[in-house]
């Protein structure tokens, strides 16, 4: 019988494969490339090119792709076949390191910003020996960045690797100065995946779900998630079998699939791996989304993994728990067992509350969407500001430690770092706070602001970046210190106090913390074109172009793309909205409407005294509804065609102040006609249909 083990990572190259295929010397001189960041020769990637191709074709592949994450925030690919002609019309299977090295998609009609032109198309894709290349649909996938031909990155892989860099060499440098045996300091990051499953013939007939992802219409079901009986419930026969499924399909892929389970509204789930290298793990939750949809096709579902499918229970999202470990598979979040160890992971707590403070607009940006603009702050999860929960115990240490005070019930001495007097940090010393945007859990950070569609490759290389630049001040400081001890004290002592604004242990969902938070001076950022109008200050420029992350240009264009696809998205659900009113609700009502008035007559005919209160009265709600849609519909796409005479960000916030309330005054309407039109007429599936299916 064919266990787990025998069929996991069976279509990846990973480092077993690569041991197994390549020469020693070919072997050893790709690690120095991968851990050292040293220039590969082209000998060594002819050899790798080569056992590439002969396990693929092994595997039954035919062709090979250069798998790239361009801005679209989807994965992209361009086919090419192994073959190469030979004499007497057959063929030969090569393929070479320059192939493997570099592929030249065109670049032409993938976002950019402004920094290509439509006829300037040529683009580069260049292989990333960072992370393994798998086999997907009988093809050969090579992890690769994306550049345009004159060198601005394109892609989303590209500023998360020198993120990476950065940060990994700053705590290097810090640990050094502790004292601390590493050779390499890495990121980690596990993304939980919450998604819906519905009924793929209900989503064939919704149009919005079609076009858009989430549904621009409908009326709450009688029955929601006001129970609390799907979350961690038993899993429908289907849900489990296609659970099931899609374990064995990421399995094969590498992928560490762990957890899955119900999650809090009808019909949502959750699917958690393992963490894992955070280039790696980028890659790992992209393919993740995309077999989430195919594996749903095989078992007559639809996979929604917009951040708001449903108005009127909870939207779905990505926790991003990313961490900081060593080469020897030391987390530096976690407490360790001496002084010096807790002084360590203070420093680099601290060094993180710092960072979380000074870029909470970056933080916020990096999460924006137009889809992800429904969930936050809708009681559901975080809110638009951004604090972070340590927990009672470790809030209560460091609170010690500013005020030169003992904690109740460990010590009368004053808190100081790096002596005898600095308890013992215990593990997990917080309870999980799933209010908080950005919570400290044991021995991680977990983000969980993100949107379930986004790829997770721009907030963690904004997490990055912003850390690497707070521990490059703290070794400025710590490496010229007279008394080392002395300075980590000092650094952690007042790095808080300035800080420890962004600290909040309560309810995030509150109203009081709304007040609160402004009281401290926190951002509240509510809509993604006032977070994007962030970007460009003069400090986030300067913090991604002091680490090489984006240049100014790369921003400028970002934001430019930020906007756009902002705008698009409402102006494609506006269209969409306008579409289903004119076409399907608009005609049902009208027909409905006109059957209750032929019936009256009828009635009137056959006995001129009868009364028809019921007919009469929800003949005149109908008809009042009904004007009121036809009026509301007529507005918003009023106000689309203004916004469409818009530019750049002024572009975006029309959308998002004057398009998206003209579409809620309509849905309104549509909603409350829904609930009294008769279900045979009604021209779409409804929630308690689609939610509550057999």
């Amino acid at each position: 019988m064919e266990t787990v083990a025998d069929y996991f990572g069976s279509l990846v190259f990973n480092d077993d494969v690569m041991k197994e295929r390549l020469p020693k010397d070919i072997y050893k001189a790709l690690k120095r490339t991968v851990e050292d960041g040293k220039d590969l020769d082209i000998n060594v990637a002819n050899a790798v090119a080569n056992a590439m191709k002969n396990w693929a074709i092994e595997k039954g592949c035919t062709h090979y792709t250069h798998w790239f994450q361009p801005m679209t925030g989807i994965t992209a690919e361009k086919h090419e076949a192994f073959i190469a002609p030979a004499e007497g019309g057959r063929v030969l299977l090569e393929f070479s390191g320059k192939e493997l090295i570099k592929g030249e998609p065109d670049a032409s009609s993938f976002p950019s910003g402004g920094l290509r032109a439509t006829f300037e198309a040529r683009g580069y894709t260049a292989w990333d020996p960072t992370s393994y290349a798998f086999i997907k649909d009988e093809t050969l996938c090579i992890p690769t960045a994306f550049c345009s031909y004159s060198g601005e990155v394109l892609d989303k892989k590209t500023p998360l690797l020198r993120s990476m860099e950065a940060l990994s060499a700053e705590v290097f440098k810090i640990l050094k100065l502790f004292g601390t045996d590493a050779k390499r300091v890495i990121t980690t990051v596990g993304p939980e995946q919450e998604y819906f499953l519905i009924d793929k013939k209900d989503y064939a007939r919704r149009k919005d779900l079609i076009y858009t992802g989430r549904t621009l219409l409908g009326a709450r079901a009688p029955k929601g998630q006001e129970l609390e009986d799907h979350y961690f419930g038993a899993l429908r026969t289907r849900v489990s079998e296609y659970m099931q499924d899609l374990d064995r399909e990421l399995w094969k892929l590498g992928i560490y699939a762990k957890t899955s389970h119900n999650e809090v509204a009808p019909c949502q789930h959750e699917l958690a791996p393992i963490f894992t290298t955070t280039n790696i793990a980028v890659d790992n939750n992209q393919l993740t989304m995309e077999i989430m949809k195919k594996v749903a096709e095989r078992h007559g579902f639809a996979c929604l993994l917009h951040e708001k499918p449903f108005a009127g229970v909870n939207g779905s999202g990505k926790h991003n728990n990313w961490s900081i470990s060593t080469d020897n598979g030391v987390n530096l979040l976690e407490p360790g067992d001496s002084p010096k160890d807790n002084a360590q992971f203070l420093l680099l707590l601290v060094a993180v509350l710092k960072a979380v403070d000074e870029y909470q607009d970056l933080l916020r940006m990096s999460v924006a969407s137009a889809g992800n603009d429904h969930r936050l702050g809708a009681n559901e999860a975080p809110p638009a500001i951004v604090s972070v929960f340590l927990g009672d115990e470790l809030t209560e240490i460091l609170d010690a430690i500013a005020e030169g005070k003992p904690v109740p019930g460990r010590t009368k001495e004053k808190m100081q770092l790096g002596v005898h007097v600095l308890p013992a940090i215990p593990k997990d010393t917080t309870d999980r706070n799933r209010t908080s945007p950005f919570a400290f859990t044991g021995n991680k950070f977990e983000f969980r602001m993100l949107g379930s569609s986004f790829s997770v490759a721009e907030p963690n290389t904004v997490i990055n970046t912003i850390v690497a630049k707070e521990l490059k001040e703290f070794y400025a400081v710590l490496s010229s210190a007279e008394d080392f001890n002395a300075a980590v004290s000092d650094l952690v002592r007042d790095t808080y106090i300035a800080h420890k604004r962004i600290v909040f242990n309560g309810n995030n969902y509150s109203e009081e913390w709304v007040a609160e938070a402004e009281r401290r001076g926190l951002m509240n950022l509510v809509s993604s074109p006032d977070a994007y109008d962030t970007l460009l200050s003069p400090k986030n420029i300067d913090v991604f172009s002091e680490f090489g992350i984006y240049s100014s240009v790369e921003l400028h264009s970002r934001y430019e793309i930020l906007n756009d696809e902002y705008s698009k998205t409402i102006h494609i659900e506006a269209l969409t909205m306008t579409d289903m009113i004119n076409k399907q609700v608009l005609p049902a009502v009208i027909e409905f409407s006109s059957e209750i008035a032929r019936g009256i007559v009828a009635k009137k005919d056959a006995m001129p005294d009868m009364r028809l209160d019921a007919e009469m009265d929800r003949l005149a709600e109908i008809e009042g509804l009904e004007n009121n849609l036809y009026k509301a519909v007529k507005e918003l796409e009023r106000t689309v065609a203004f916004a469409e005479e818009c530019t750049g960000s002024s572009r975006a916030h029309y959308y998002r102040s004057s398009v998206i309330p003209a579409m809620e005054e309509a849905r309104t309407y549509c909603d409350q006609l829904e609930l009294i039109v008769g279900q045979k007429n009604w021209p779409y599936p409804t929630y308690g249909e689609m939610l509550f299916y057999v």
